[in-house]
């Protein structure tokens, strides 16, 4: 069961939330193949505090038999294999780059800036009601070379 999906949002929580909900949609989303191999690598980048969250989070936790590792890249350009890549704020504007080159590496690409779904982003955290939640866009999911579950889409804003 999904507990966390309605916590209310605070600045001084907020990442840990991010990195909670990151490893939750691990479940509900079926990567290739190729991608259920080796390390499970979460990328980020920009300047995000979500790194130690995602740090600790990845400490505890496994995707299967999978290791959780966490990446930084300075930019999308030197982003490598990863199965997720979060954008931080300061490089939401590189999601046109990030969405281009999810549909050749499929990797979940993850934002957080208003609009980013309808632009690429396969999911976007948003404020609702101060909540955190998170916008899902069907098409750039499929367009990733990723499966949704029908549990993750009832969850989801579907954009």
């Amino acid at each position: 069961m999904l507990l966390i999906w309605n916590l209310p949002f605070s600045k001084a929580q907020d990442y840990r939330l991010h990195s909670g909900f990151m490893y939750h949609f691990t479940k509900y989303i079926e990567w290739p193949a190729a991608k259920k191999t080796g390390d499970f690598v979460i990328g980020v980048v920009g300047n995000a505090p979500i790194s130690d969250a995602l740090n600790a989070m990845a400490a505890s936790k496994t995707v299967g038999t999978q290791k959780i590792v966490i990446k930084k890249f300075s930019n999308v350009s030197s982003v490598s294999d990863c199965q997720i890549l979060f954008l931080s704020n300061d490089s939401a504007k590189e999601v046109d780059e990030a969405a281009t080159k999810s549909k050749s590496k499929n990797y979940l690409l993850v934002t957080e800036s208003s609009g980013l779904a309808k632009k690429g982003s396969c999911i976007n955290f948003i404020i609702v009601d101060g909540k955190l939640k998170f916008e899902l866009s069907k098409n750039a999911v499929k367009d990733a070379g990723l499966k949704v579950s029908s549990e993750l889409l009832g969850l989801a804003i579907v954009i």
